[in-house]
């Protein structure tokens, strides 16, 4: 037999080397591959596989306060679905912190609102108590006066309470609505009827839909003497220039800080047996184990105050009452108002409360999708780069 020349021996030998050599390179790269694609799919970080810095650009980087943060990519699908998940968590989550804070807000009102009706109880009290003994002194002559005078109602004025702002349940929806009902009720008995509003959710209602507005004002946060004086001047106004026969008052009647009563009372005429008999309640907002609560204080009719018989007034009596029943409607409309504005704020609590749930579970639900999202991507990742390697064998 004859034999190849050593040349193109030599060259056969090193061709079968060089396939040898490329098929288990091509193995190794495969597997190296793989393992790096792992790797990477559950690290955040560029340099997660680095373990000593070769350049100065590195090592600023992780010894400058934040560059590791700004330098931080997250998974890029094809897709770009966990990166539009990824970033609807953050906003779910920044918008949790958000209702969170305006409850705590909320909760710092109530307390002030708490405050006011405590520092204008004991007036209260005493403006009860002389108009009790005056009343006792005076019997039926009190009747004359033209604020405690009945009369034939042809027409009412409807004083409603309502808040400046949204985000708080149901607060102003009920009480437009019972503001409304009891506008067609009155309607129906054939009364003529109109408004007197208070807060700019009422008065963008009613505007709109062209109810007849005597007058408007706005409903701040923290009521004071001033405002309620000048709404008990235009009732008063209003009444004694026979304009209106009576007038109601709609506003929201704070129980706790997850229930409230849409209630209506008649302001004027006045009831001279229900001035000096009716009691008076207060609130105090608590946090005892964690959780904010209210305590309710019923509070006892103030003891008529004792006027001697041979007692010699300087004025006359009848004037001096004439004169207590606007303090008495002003201290009244103070009231209201400050039990309104704690009603919307422990509704505004109650709406914050719910909203920060739910974004909590919102967050959660996603959070899951973005794994589910992540996992998939890497199984698919690990799938092809397997089903490579498996093809070149």
């Amino acid at each position: 037999t004859s034999h190849p020349p050593p040349c193109r021996l030599l060259s056969t030998i090193a061709q079968f080397n060089s396939i040898s050599y490329n098929k288990y390179t091509m193995k190794f790269l495969c597997v190296a591959a793989t393992a790096l694609a792992t790797a990477t799919a559950f690290t955040t970080s560029p340099g997660a596989f680095t373990t000593a810095p070769t350049s100065p650009a590195l090592n600023d980087v992780f010894t400058a306060p934040g560059a590791a943060h700004r330098t931080r990519r997250g998974i890029v699908l094809a897709d770009g679905k966990a990166n539009a998940i990824r970033d609807r968590i953050t906003t779910v989550n920044n918008t949790k912190k958000i209702t969170s804070a305006m409850k705590l807000v909320a909760a710092a009102k109530v307390r002030r609102a708490q405050d006011s009706v405590m520092a204008t109880r004991p007036f209260s009290e005493t403006l009860q108590s002389v108009f009790g003994g005056l009343i006792a002194r005076l019997g039926g002559e009190a009747a004359d006066l033209p604020l405690l005078t009945q009369r034939e109602v042809n027409k009412v004025t409807l004083v409603v309470i309502t808040g400046d702002r949204g985000l708080c349940g149901g607060y102003n929806s009920f009480m437009i609505k019972k503001a409304e009902a009891r506008y067609k009720e009155l309607e129906k008995q054939g009364i003529a009827c109109d408004f007197i509003l208070i807060g700019k959710k009422a008065v963008t209602y009613f505007k709109r839909r062209e109810y007849p507005i005597r007058k408007t004002y706005d409903c701040g946060q923290n009521p004071n003497s001033k405002e309620a004086l000048a709404i008990s001047e235009e009732i008063i106004n209003t009444f004694l220039s026979g304009e209106t026969d009576a007038v109601e008052l709609l506003y929201t009647k704070f129980l706790s800080l997850i229930a409230s009563q849409p209630s209506v009372r008649t302001l004027v005429p006045f009831s001279a047996s229900e001035i000096s008999q009716q009691g008076d309640e207060v609130f105090q907002l608590t946090s005892a184990g964690g959780d904010f609560a209210v305590d309710r204080k019923e509070l006892e009719v103030a003891e008529p105050q004792d006027f001697p018989n041979d007692m010699i007034f300087e004025q006359d009596p009848l004037q001096i009452v004439n004169s207590i029943l606007p303090l008495y409607l002003n201290g009244q409309i103070l009231r209201t108002l400050q039990e309104s504005v704690a009603s919307e704020l422990a509704a505004r609590m109650q709406s914050m409360q719910s909203a920060s749930d739910n974004a909590g579970a919102l967050a959660k639900r996603l959070s899951q999708e973005y794994n589910r999202a992540r996992q998939a991507s890497v199984t698919a990742e690990i799938l092809e780069i397997v089903s490579g390697a498996s093809a070149l064998e």
